[in-house]
């Protein structure tokens, strides 16, 4: 096994511990992601929906990273967007190097395929899927990335035998496979070391909701995956908006 025993293994116990034992082709694609890629439980490069591994935004950036990735570039489609219906079109290029001729992705959004949790951003859900497409093209993952997925932001409704169980109604649930959410906010409130008082607040006001446990799952796991994204890319900048909070609080006391 040329992949590092103790990285498989905090991969592997951390997987299990987020959806639960894991299929004997599951736990070999994780080999693999953990060999080839260093893709990290973790710290959110990866998830696991509905039996299948999906590579994050997060994910490929830091895939990049590693990898001395020379430079990203992203232009608008203006003749196939229509900003009046909602619809965006990018194209990403990636540069491994100076020199690279460059591998291409493109990345569309509109109204229809993203949530309505992000409705009002279009635009930006179409650059981010243009980047990770041509992040994966540049460096050979084969998997696809989770803000690609238009049927994840549409999830089915309920059968009725769930619906009636009291831990479908919030974000701190998990079955079927699904991540226990509140597992993934702790372990990045604990990679980031941020306040989780804040944290919380910065939730609960995302969600629209007085307190987070009030929230519907599907607006926690945007939020989570919100904040994840901020982390990654400005973690100074994130960690301001939360004192904001933190002053928000003193001013009503």
């Amino acid at each position: 096994m040329r992949c590092k025993p103790e990285s498989l293994r905090k991969n592997t116990d951390l997987a299990e511990a987020t959806w639960g034992e894991l299929s004997p082709t599951l736990l070999q694609g994780l080999e693999v992601l953990t060999e080839r890629y260093g893709l990290s439980v973790a710290l959110g490069d990866i998830q696991q929906i509905d039996g299948r591994w999906y590579v994050t935004h997060a994910g490929l950036l830091r895939t990049a990273q590693r990898r001395r990735c020379h430079s990203i570039n992203t232009s608008l489609q203006k003749d196939v967007s229509d900003p009046v219906a909602g619809r965006w079109v990018f194209k990403a290029t990636v540069y491994k190097t100076p020199r690279s001729r460059g591998f291409i992705g493109y990345g569309d959004a509109d109204p229809s395929n993203v949530s309505t949790l992000v409705r009002g951003a279009e635009m930006r859900m179409a650059e981010t899927r243009a980047v990770d497409r041509a992040l994966r093209k540049a460096y050979g993952i084969g998997l696809c990335s989770v803000e690609e997925l238009g049927s994840l932001t549409s999830r089915p409704e309920p059968s009725p035998r769930m619906a009636g169980t009291p831990a479908s109604s919030n974000g701190n649930g998990s079955g079927h496979g699904q991540p226990r959410l509140r597992d993934r906010l702790c372990l990045l409130i604990r990679q980031h070391q941020l306040d989780p008082t804040l944290v919380k607040r910065y939730a609960a006001d995302f969600c629209g909701t007085q307190e987070l446990r009030e929230a519907s799952r599907d607006l926690v796991e945007c939020f989570i995956t919100t904040l994840a994204d901020q982390a990654a890319k400005d973690r100074d900048g994130l960690v301001c908006k939360l004192n904001s909070y933190s002053h928000a609080e003193v001013g009503k006391s």
